[in-house]
């Protein structure tokens, strides 16, 4: 009975080769050249094969047989109940990262894959093609050299909890995640806040690249003409001298937006495991959540120099007065100073001189203290219960009438004024 063999092409070019090298028409050398391998005794082991089985010594043995590396239908089913279980939105890489870290069992990412798509826990998308291509910018060469600073609004705790911003800032050199942390919102004294923490652990990086958010970049039109006008969080760059780098596209700052669109997908799954549901616990667990992410996903700078600017003593004393909110107002007549609906009565005795309509900056501190600075003199101050009220109808001697008019009497001078006889023959000749 014919057995019918079904070669492959690759397969039906091998055994012709050999063939040719058995009747002797070309060499082993030759024969190991056309058929890209890397040593002549591949060829001879395939030469002994082809004489012995013929046409099966050039079919791979393994062919219709099972893989030795498959899973037996129980360990498919056990994975795949664990994921339905736990990790059933889990993208496949994510959901073998967790097998292999919370049960011990090693699965490669697309074997996971296969298993998923085959219970309808994972979808094959399509890869777009994006509509424009932007050209890719050359990563810093040291670490501190450029931060990506922005901040995420997102369901961070899913209904567990209240929406926050999770504010972010990575390392344009090494990919790290420098410092994360979570807030109520992306204002100044959460911004200011969380900078502030950072210069005390890491130091002054030589820039920040962030967007325009209102926060960072007064965006007013007649902001261009006047570039005096800057933010609170420009002010407070400056004083430190941080480059402020203001991007005008999301792609600008790719490697922040990409760090949030893994967040978004990978820290919300590690929160919900750990079942935190508030800012407080989320900012704990980041310390170790961060330590892992940057083993994972940093790589390693062009240069190992670290260019952050150490914070000295002196600069350190002052970060407090930097990262306040400054506001300008004038000393009243009576030594008072209006902010924020509240009168701020100046105490008499002051560290230096202080003049009526003298300009002060009223300083907004983030521990809520509220201090008056004029020449780098802290002013001492009360706040009044109530408004000081305006004294209306001063009683003034000099200037108080008893009758609202006054006409003077028939004998008053005024009225027995006349003209000597000179002025009247002027007047006469005149007219």
């Amino acid at each position: 009975m014919d057995i019918l063999i079904k070669l492959t092409m690759q397969e039906s070019q091998r055994y012709e080769i050999i063939q040719r090298l058995i009747t002797k028409q070309i060499s082993e050398e030759e024969a190991r050249k056309m058929l890209n391998l890397k040593s002549v005794r591949q060829i001879r082991r395939i030469k002994k094969r082809i004489k012995v089985e013929g046409l099966n010594g050039v079919i791979h043995k393994n062919r219709n047989k099972e893989s030795n590396h498959k899973f037996s239908s129980t360990f498919e089913n056990k994975i795949i109940a664990i994921i339905k279980e736990k990790y059933s939105d889990f993208k496949p890489l994510f959901a073998a990262e967790k097998l292999l870290e919370n049960h011990n069992l090693r699965v490669s990412r697309e074997k996971l894959r296969q298993l998923m798509i085959k219970e309808r826990l994972w979808k094959s998308k399509l890869r777009k093609q994006p509509k424009y291509r932007h050209v890719w910018r050359a990563r810093k060469d040291n670490f501190g050299e450029m931060q990506q600073f922005d901040g995420s609004y997102h369901k961070w705790f899913e209904d567990r909890g209240s929406e926050c911003c999770l504010l972010a800032a990575i390392d344009d050199a090494t990919g790290k995640i420098t410092k994360a942390k979570f807030d109520k919102n992306e204002g100044v004294k959460a911004v200011h806040a969380f900078w502030w923490e950072y210069f005390l652990k890491q130091g002054l990086p030589i820039s920040i690249y962030l967007d325009k958010y209102s926060t960072y970049k007064i965006n007013h039109p007649s902001a261009v003409d006047n570039k005096d006008l800057i933010t609170q969080f420009q002010r407070a760059m400056n004083q430190v001298g941080v480059k402020l780098i203001t991007a005008h596209s999301p792609e600008a700052k790719g490697r922040i937006e990409r760090l949030f669109g893994t967040l978004q997908d990978r820290l919300v799954k590690e929160l919900r495991l750990a079942n935190i549901s508030t800012i407080e616990e989320a900012n704990i667990f980041l310390e170790t959540y961060i330590v892992k992410f940057n083993t994972k996903f940093a790589v390693v700078p062009k240069n190992q120099t670290d260019l952050h600017k150490k914070v000295d003593q002196e600069l350190k004393t002052r970060l407090p007065q930097i990262f306040s909110i400054q506001s300008a107002r004038k000393i009243n007549n009576d030594y008072t100073i209006r902010f924020k609906n509240q009168f701020f009565q100046l105490l008499e005795i002051q560290p230096t001189t202080v003049f009526k309509k003298s300009e002060v900056t009223m300083e907004e501190h983030l521990n809520g203290e509220i201090k008056i600075n004029i020449k780098n003199h802290y002013l001492n101050y009360k706040i009044l219960s109530e408004i000081p009220k305006k004294q209306i109808d001063i009683p003034v001697v000099a200037l108080t009438r008893e009758k609202p008019y006054w006409k003077p009497p028939a004998n008053h001078p005024w009225k027995n004024f006349q003209f000597s006889d000179k002025v009247q023959q002027n007047i006469s000749v005149t007219a």
